[in-house]
């Protein structure tokens, strides 16, 4: 069976058939009807209007609480002390007053945080390790239901974006020393389990996030993709130095960016070297999908059918549109451990109410860590995102592949630097005067040149961070 038929209206993707002979109407498989069902619901409440989505999930969260309460030791003293008892008053009337769980929590409890009586109607469960950009390890337990839901969201991803899934998928973003090691790196006749389960794709070949760029090239080249999936930083040195090259694969439809922050010259570069939008989304291990980039613009959609996301400023209230605030999840169907109101580390500033229709809370964009923002000598603190125009500033002055600004102290920044050719004197000096610039003068900046700069946990790359304990 072909994978997709194409319209005056683009790809039609064809649905995996389970029962031989059977192509029309399609069968699916068992789990394939399940995530079918999901993403049918998916496309009717994407467009219900914000306080029906909003009762909808306090509705899940009353099933979700009484879960915890009943079987999950670390919660009923924890709700109990936040004014929420089975039966008692509604979980949307007391939420704002049930503690905010912690990273170190989640490691204290262990086992605590897991459910001692999961219905059997959740499946097996599985374990998963993150470090996030931590580096400190996170066990988490998840149930074959939550992976229905991931699944479904990966799917409404390619929906969204109107992928032609025949096509073939290529991945940069195994961190797994010895694994998808260039030349050959990895394949797949699928895209992925979550595709597979539902519709019909072409193959996927993968590639270690270590490699070298000039061969992350030459296997771009050779496996000609339509779709190429990574992570910001890989994607914006990929595309910078097949721009100088003069490289440019023939089939590539679309980048799509995970894992890192979207810098504001990734989607420039894409546009420039290979003539493709690129396509951001928002996930974690420990939470599933947070948000997805809409369809009709560069802002995301918080994927509340699965997770609630609140942004809480330092104290505690909800960000109106404008303002930037801690995220704050809590998935809705992971009943295997569940977290409540967890504080996922990160930091994103609430758009306005989208154009396109849809009643899916709006994130304008993501700014990660707090140990990606820079401390301020009056306590203050801001991001230090860099601009296109900032970037080529800095390569007119030397020819960087490769920069990281580490935040030593309130009066000193390191500039890490790779660079193609050793530094001159005069361009050490212009560097620094250039960082400068961008930081104000409170700051003394030394660059350092630098052979290569590692990536942290889980292959993850950070342009900025700041070594002040927070």
């Amino acid at each position: 069976m072909d994978a997709t038929e194409t319209n005056s209206d683009g790809p039609v993707t064809r649905i995996h058939t389970a029962v031989d002979g059977i192509d029309w109407p399609v069968v699916p498989s068992g789990r394939g009807a399940a995530v079918l069902s999901l993403l049918y619901q998916l496309d009717q409440s994407q467009w219900w209007p914000p306080a029906r989505l909003r009762a909808a999930q306090f509705a899940q969260l009353e099933r979700l609480l009484d879960h915890c309460w009943r079987t999950v030791p670390f919660y009923r003293d924890r709700l109990n002390d936040g004014g929420w008892q089975p039966g008692g008053a509604p979980a949307a009337e007391v939420w704002s007053g049930l503690p905010v769980l912690r990273r170190q929590e989640v490691q204290e409890a262990d086992g605590g945080l897991c459910s001692v009586a999961l219905p059997a109607s959740h499946g097996a469960t599985r374990e998963t390790y993150t470090s996030g950009s931590t580096g400190r390890p996170l066990r988490v337990l998840r149930s074959q239901v939550w992976q229905l839901f991931w699944s479904a969201f990966t799917l409404r991803d390619h929906l969204w974006q109107r992928r032609d899934l025949s096509g073939k998928l290529a991945a940069i973003r195994e961190s797994g020393r010895g694994k998808a090691v260039w030349p050959d790196g990895s394949r797949a006749p699928r895209w992925g389990r979550s595709t597979a389960a539902v519709f019909e794709s072409g193959p996927f070949a993968g590639l270690n996030v270590l490699t070298p760029v000039e061969h992350q090239a030459e296997w771009l080249m050779r496996e000609d993709p339509d779709y190429l999936l990574t992570h910001p930083s890989i994607a914006e040195n990929l595309a910078r130095y097949c721009l100088e090259a003069k490289l440019r694969p023939s089939r590539l439809r679309g980048v799509q960016t995970i894992a890192e922050v979207l810098g504001p010259t990734v989607r420039a570069l894409c546009a420039e070297a290979w003539g493709v939008p690129v396509v951001d989304m928002y996930t974690s291990r420990e939470a599933g999908y947070l948000a997805l980039q809409c369809p009709e613009g560069e802002h995301y959609h918080v994927q509340a059918e699965g997770i609630l996301v609140e942004l809480l400023d330092e104290d505690g209230r909800e960000c109106a549109p404008g303002d930037i605030g801690r995220v704050i999840v809590t998935p809705l169907h992971n009943f295997a451990m569940p977290l409540v109101r967890y504080d996922i580390g990160d930091y994103a500033e609430v758009g306005d109410p989208c154009g396109c229709g849809r009643g899916l809370p709006v994130i304008r964009r993501i700014l990660g860590r707090r140990q990606n923002s820079l401390q301020l000598p009056d306590g203050g603190s801001r991001w230090p995102l860099l601009s296109s125009s900032d970037i080529a500033g800095m390569l007119r002055i030397a020819p960087v592949r490769q920069y990281q600004f580490v935040q030593q102290s309130l009066a000193q920044i390191e500039f890490r630097v790779v660079v193609a050719q050793a530094l001159s004197a005069k361009e050490s000096a212009a560097l620094a005067d250039w960082a400068r610039t961008r930081f104000g003068d409170p700051f003394a900046v030394t660059v350092v040149q630098c052979d290569e700069i590692p990536r942290g946990p889980g292959g993850k790359f950070q342009d900025f961070v700041s070594e002040i304990p927070q």
